[in-house]
């Protein structure tokens, strides 16, 4: 079934596998170097090697982000990394940086280029200005509607796309300088320290000392903290006016994370494709519960239905019950009804528990006993990533999510 490409973030070679199993058709990755995410563990040489084969054995694909904002110190050393790129034939190369496009047409001219966010495309004629400088694709800026998006598309033709879920900038599409300013971190170069996620209290310059929180509650303080982005209602209308992919942020992360926004959006594209209807409103909720599971703060739209209204979206309510990452599946064994789980969050009996499989299927996981390596028992997994046999007569596919459950209202 033809359709928008599902583009997953994946921040080490754990997450590039969870986001294929659970429906990711692209992924986007970074390496050692230049990539707007230096925080996240990024891959070596040889794991984007690794992940191109799994990608090929897939027919997915793995497209690598170089879309730092380059200084002149950073020129000297990318012409060979661009050269190690184009040598693994990696499926696409995400810019920003004029400068670096030009270095990429240069020394791996082959592969691909997508401009990103950062370069804040929100009109026809620059796109079609970096159609002309050889872009195949642009990632649009997130500060745009429907009908501009459309726009886009029908003038120039060029492969669009649209971030559809995750976290927002508070500055525009990610120029912010508070990161550099108070720590010393610039997000522009990829080491964002989130300052606008901090709490806050405004001073008045002749009162010194006297400090008036804003919006403040239990949570913290929102002036500045937008709430995540979620676009899951307007799939179906983006199909329509032509996006060629949708991108998920969140090269940070967990696997839960990455496991339950691939598998909702996987579920909500190809139900569309199938039908050409819009969502059953049941259905359409229960993917949202699920997305609201794994988020870390409240939905917006942004700016998808226009400008009014998204000042209002300020973080100002508190967070919905989230499930907690307890464990992956590595393997099931047969012969003794077991499920072999790399703990990573701690969890035993009386727990409550649910496996998440690749198809996105739910199973509770009443949970009795666990057993150590040795299948001594234990009364709970405590220890990062230790392994523990769980009983369970159904087989539990490897790379499945093992997940404590949240009590979620949805809004």
């Amino acid at each position: 079934m033809s359709g928008p490409d599902l583009l997953l973030p994946a921040g080490n070679s754990e997450k590039l596998k969870t986001a294929f199993l659970f429906g990711a058709d692209s992924v986007y990755i970074g390496g050692k170097d230049f990539s707007l995410r230096a925080y996240a563990g990024n891959f070596t040489r040889e794991e984007i090697e690794e992940g191109l084969k799994l990608a090929r054995a897939l027919n997915k694909k793995v497209i690598i982000a170089v879309n730092v904002i380059a200084h002149n110190e950073d020129l000297a050393r990318m012409p060979a990394y661009l050269e190690e790129l184009a040598a693994l034939d990696v499926d696409g190369i995400i810019v920003s940086d004029l400068g670096v496009l030009r270095l990429v047409k240069r020394h791996a001219a082959r592969i691909p280029v997508i401009i990103s966010t950062q370069a804040n495309v929100t009109n026809y004629e620059t796109a079609a200005f970096y159609q002309e400088l050889g872009a195949k694709r642009i990632v649009l800026a997130r500060e745009m509607d429907l009908d501009e998006i459309a726009a886009i598309k029908e003038k120039t033709g060029i492969e669009i796309e649209v971030f559809v879920h995750g976290a927002m900038c508070v500055s525009y599409s990610g120029r912010c300088l508070l990161s550099h300013y108070m720590t010393g971190r610039n997000a522009n170069q990829g080491a964002c320290a989130h300052p606008c996620r901090y709490s806050y209290a405004l001073v008045e310059e002749k009162r010194p000392g006297e400090y008036y929180p804003l919006q403040e509650d239990s949570q913290g303080s929102y002036i500045l903290n937008s709430r995540d982005l979620c676009l899951l209602p307007y799939i179906p209308q983006l199909i329509d006016a032509g996006v060629d992919a949708f991108k998920i942020e969140g090269r940070m992360k967990s696997p839960l994370y990455i496991a339950t926004a691939a598998s909702v959006y996987r579920a909500a594209i190809d139900y569309y494709l199938a039908a050409r209807r819009e969502y059953d409103p049941e259905q359409l909720q229960t993917w949202m519960e699920e997305l609201q599971g794994s988020a870390t703060r409240p939905f917006t739209d942004g700016f998808i239905t226009g400008q009014s209204g998204v000042l209002q979206d300020v973080n100002n309510e508190k967070m919905p019950g989230r499930h907690v990452f307890c464990g992956i599946v590595k393997d099931y064994r047969p012969d003794i009804k077991m499920a072999i789980v790399e703990q990573r969050g701690n969890f035993g009996p009386g727990d409550s528990l649910e496996f998440l499989l690749p198809e996105g299927q739910r199973i509770a996981a009443d949970i009795k006993h666990i057993y150590d390596e040795e299948l001594s028992e234990i009364d709970r997994a405590r220890h990062p990533q230790q392994e523990v046999f769980i009983p369970f007569q159904q087989e539990i596919p490897a790379g499945s999510i093992l997940r404590k459950k949240a009590r979620i209202n949805a809004s």
